[in-house]
């Protein structure tokens, strides 16, 4: 006679998944420290993985921003020697002829004063440079012109975007001049924002710029702070920097030069955002830990106190892997519910700190999943416990606990 029985037994698909939800509801309070650990491991995975994600977008934008062709030379005094000036002018057409690698280079003087227009005094930056320092950084005027290789000599200025603001000059017509130092420079251009560059040590915009013979009118003892160059070709810009640092070494005894390229500024932010990477990594998996031992714990006092149900059940047919999902999947829907909170956190604390970071933020799409995912993972290393010491009960024992 054939077996009539079936070849399979169990609950059902839909039993499966809603007894672990209704039991979930007993937990109470006990799942609160569960909860919190795996969210706040699912948060620290989804953070790091976004804030990475919109460092290396950050990262990308800056070297693009400060142009792949741009070096900026500075002098350091040196300490423990006697005190020398830098050097006070440079003929940037020897420096090109010293090293042809160069397209154009343009020194800067940086000085700080109080400059008078219209009765009013603002306290200023003033840059003194030459006209290369427009091709070298891409500068754009929205009045007038910039400073001519015949401005040298000449009482003439050209106001950066936010100085125009700061000095309530608009326009040019019938442009009051502006008194430096007792110097009166006439208003010659005004420049269109230019934005900020961390390898720039000048700030274009918050300043005026002067010809640099004419410091000598406002500085006593005028001293190069920065030179600013582009090279002809961006695959050997550290060459021609190094070219550029030797050059510039002996003309400024007493001194340290250092030239700086956009992949050292560009490598020193990947070290910064890697640091940072790894200190919430570290938060990352101490959390997942804590949250996963914490799931663990709740399990298994759930078992503990459902010995008489887990005995009823084996009693009427349930197999012990019936007994062990149930669990396991307890503490997985335990998991959800703490992941996609934790998932939802992280993503606001990833998008305020970049905001914060003045960054723009981008979602990175690999972020949720993979806290989720992680979320989960360490719940099923951690439930595995509990579900195998409930399917382990023997029924008859079980039934005779009180």
């Amino acid at each position: 006679m054939p077996d009539a029985r079936p070849n399979s037994y169990g609950p059902s698909l839909r039993q499966t998944l809603s007894e672990p939800l209704s039991s979930l509801r007993l937990l109470g309070r006990r799942a609160l420290l569960a909860l919190l650990g795996i969210a706040a491991g699912c948060a620290s995975v989804v953070a790091l993985l976004n804030i990475g994600h919109n460092a290396a977008h950050e990262a990308i934008r800056t070297f693009k921003g400060l142009g792949s062709d741009v070096m900026v030379g500075s002098f350091t005094a040196t300490p423990d020697t006697v005190t020398r000036p830098a050097p006070a002018a440079l003929d940037t057409q020897l420096v090109k002829h010293a090293v042809p690698g160069l397209r154009e280079i343009a020194p800067a003087i940086l000085y700080s004063t109080t400059v008078h227009i219209g009765g009013q005094a603002y306290p200023l930056s003033v840059i003194g440079t030459s006209h290369e320092l427009e091709g070298v950084l891409g500068l754009q005027l929205s009045h007038g012109r910039f400073l001519s290789p015949y401005d040298q000599q000449s009482t003439y200025a050209v106001l950066g975007a936010q100085a125009a603001r700061a000095l309530n000059v608009s326009t040019l017509n019938n442009q009051d001049p502006v008194a430096i130092e007792g110097y009166l420079f006439e208003i010659i251009g005004i420049l269109a924002e230019h934005g900020h560059n961390p390898l720039i040590p000048i700030p274009v915009d918050e300043a005026i710029l002067l010809p640099i013979e004419g410091m000598r009118r406002i500085t006593p003892t005028p001293e190069i702070n920065s030179i600013i160059a582009k090279g002809l070709q961006s695959e050997r810009l550290a060459e021609d920097a190094n070219a550029l640092r030797d050059y510039l070494a002996p003309k400024a005894p007493g001194h340290t030069v250092q030239v700086q390229i956009p992949q050292q500024l560009l490598d020193g932010l990947e070290r910064q955002a890697r640091t940072f990477s790894y200190l919430l990594l570290g938060l990352a998996g101490i959390s997942l830990l804590v949250g996963g031992v914490g799931i663990m714990n709740v399990m298994v006092m759930n078992v503990s106190e459902r010995r008489q149900e887990i005995g009823i059940r084996m009693a009427i047919g349930a197999r012990p892997r019936d007994i062990a999902s149930l669990f396991l999947l307890e503490a997985m829907a335990l998991a959800v519910v703490g992941a996609l909170a934790g998932a939802l956190f992280g993503v606001a604390a990833a998008w305020m700190f970049v905001t914060l970071s003045g960054w723009s933020f981008s979602l990175s799409m690999t972020s949720l999943p993979l806290g989720i995912a992680s979320s989960l993972l360490s719940t099923l290393v951690f439930g595995l416990h509990p579900a195998q010491r409930a399917a382990a009960l023997q029924p008859v024992t079980a039934l005779r606990d009180d």
